[in-house]
């Protein structure tokens, strides 16, 4: 197949892009700069501006693309990054998908289970509303961005990730550091629910939702059964044999992380039941699993 990606520099599109080639698979990664060969091509999302040649004779789009939740701190400016760079990108990606003579009949939609919001104890599938907050509307903004591929006949999904387990970035990478050096701990009350995935089962989920024709609209890429952070915070401990008693308040992640830390300390549920429902099958469902793996 041929492929064309946005965000093929980060850490999930990066991963991809290794997986399609070992399996023999063409890609077109989508850049800012000029090409620097025939397996690239420009877009500028800010200004609407996709190559059309990168997408014709493509069997599927995948799009990854967007500016780095937790690399910064949230002022005003960089909120406006974080939603622009998703929802212009999707709105761009889509309107030149659906004016092609023949497009792409696949369009793979990044998302995340901030769709959600904070649902505490509350398990959440994909048929639950979108919560309330700033990334709550990122997300209901950034999927209904892709509707003129939709609208176009393009079977578009919506791949609406968790947090995923990988020491080469990524907030589990920033984790790993801490946890080795013996200084890990959970954060605030750990009550928390966190929607993990392995890297390994990101990226067969997303050729899946490739792949399989019939799917469309949100699946959830997380592990079958979220953990508290506390949870994971313990299993942190037991893979890499360090104590974890050094928890961070509530309190001192405001201060650091500002707005932020809502989303850190909030609980996200989040079960993949669509994802089961086709049939998918998870190399690591378990925690300690997902973790040893990346560290392979």
């Amino acid at each position: 197949m041929r492929i064309a990606i946005t965000g093929a520099s980060g850490l999930i599109g990066k991963a991809l892009v290794r997986s399609l080639h070992a399996d023999g698979h063409d890609t077109v990664r989508f850049v800012r700069r000029p090409p620097a060969g025939p397996g690239e091509a420009r877009w500028d999302p800010a200004s609407g501006h996709v190559d059309p040649d990168g997408l014709k004779g493509c069997d599927a789009v995948v799009h990854l693309a967007g500016a780095g939740v937790g690399d910064h701190r949230w002022t005003d400016a960089y909120k406006r990054e974080i939603r622009d760079s998703r929802v212009l990108g999707t709105a761009a990606l889509a309107r030149a998908m659906a004016a092609l003579d023949t497009p792409p009949p696949v369009f793979v939609c990044g998302s995340a289970v901030g769709y959600y919001g904070d649902t505490g104890d509350r398990a959440v599938d994909e048929s639950a509303p979108a919560g309330t907050g700033f990334l709550p509307s990122v997300c209901v903004e950034w999927e209904a961005a892709a509707a003129p591929a939709r609208d176009a006949g393009i079977r578009t999904v919506f791949a609406r990730t968790g947090l995923v387990v990988s020491a080469e970035g990524g907030a589990w990478g920033r984790l790993f550091p801490v946890f080795r050096a013996g200084i890990g701990g959970r954060l605030g009350n750990g009550r928390q629910y966190w929607p993990y995935i392995s890297m390994r089962d990101e990226i067969a989920a997303l050729r899946f939702l490739m792949e399989t024709d019939g799917l469309s609209g949100p699946f959830n890429l997380t592990a079958p059964e979220p953990l508290t952070n506390r949870e994971v915070t313990a299993a942190m401990g037991r893979v890499l044999h360090r104590p974890t008693l050094c928890a961070v308040p509530a309190p001192v992640l405001r201060v650091v992380l500002g707005e932020f830390s809502q989303d850190v300390l909030g609980s996200q549920r989040a079960r993949p039941a669509r994802l089961l429902d086709a049939g998918f099958e998870f190399a690591h469902p378990g925690i300690e699993e997902a973790i040893k793996a990346a560290l392979v």
